[in-house]
């Protein structure tokens, strides 16, 4: 099965007068679908840029993103960033004032990805897998806690029927508990659902529960395979 996404060189810096600071170097992997990956790194390691960049919300200054062997600058990055990839931040980046299943119909009116028609019973479904029932999913995301927020982001995320999901250190927020609980979310999603799943993260615990770990210092790649401490 080819590779859902591939970076080649990869290199991200800012120009300080003569000298470039590079914050991503020659980075290249493959990623397959039906696997949970963390990016682990330290703040500063260049993670977050990694993120930025397989998420088309900001471009290389070397390098390219392949998703499914075509570079996404082909693609169009609006038009990869509406059907190709969901993105779950740290912050839920929610829009406060409507409900959780609002939330994620607003994902689904957007993409031209094929939806099943009754978009409403799909919505409520995706937020009962994720753990959300029909009283949360009807009220106003600002009112329910952090964990439940993030669990709405989730299934806003993969309520466009994308095979890749990119996300943030989103567990950044939440106590170890409800930390766990999100990761057990994104691994089925990997594992019974074939998506491919990418955290960017500083925490070892969830490291420790991915198919495979990549480690970030100071830009540059190190393989580990699965996680070791």
């Amino acid at each position: 099965m080819p590779n859902i996404l591939s970076v080649k060189n990869l290199s991200y810096y800012y120009q300080d007068g003569d000298t470039r600071r590079f914050i991503l170097r020659d980075a290249s992997f493959d990623f397959e679908r039906g696997k949970f990956y963390t990016i682990l790194g330290e703040s500063g390691s260049g993670k977050t840029t990694f993120l930025a960049m397989i998420a088309a919300l900001d471009t290389p200054k070397g390098g390219e993103v392949l998703f499914e062997g075509v570079n996404i600058s082909r693609i169009g990055y609006e038009n990869y960033r509406r059907n190709k990839v969901g993105m779950v931040f740290q912050s839920y980046n929610l829009i406060p004032y409507m409900t959780a299943v609002e939330n994620v119909l607003v994902a689904m009116s957007i993409t031209e990805n094929k939806i099943p028609k009754d978009k409403k019973a799909t919505a409520y479904n995706l937020l009962r897998y994720v753990g959300i029932d029909k009283t949360k999913a009807d009220r106003t995301v600002n009112k329910l806690s952090g964990g439940e927020q993030q669990r709405v982001a989730i299934a806003r995320a993969v309520a466009t029927d994308v095979d890749l999901l990119l996300a943030d250190e989103p567990t950044g927020n939440l106590d170890e508990e409800k930390e766990m609980e999100i990761v057990e979310i994104f691994k089925s999603l990997a594992h019974d659902y074939n998506k491919c799943v990418i955290i960017v993260t500083h925490s070892s615990d969830i490291a420790a529960q991915a198919d495979e770990v990549i480690r970030l210092k100071k830009g540059v790649f190190t393989y580990d395979g699965q996680f070791s401490g």
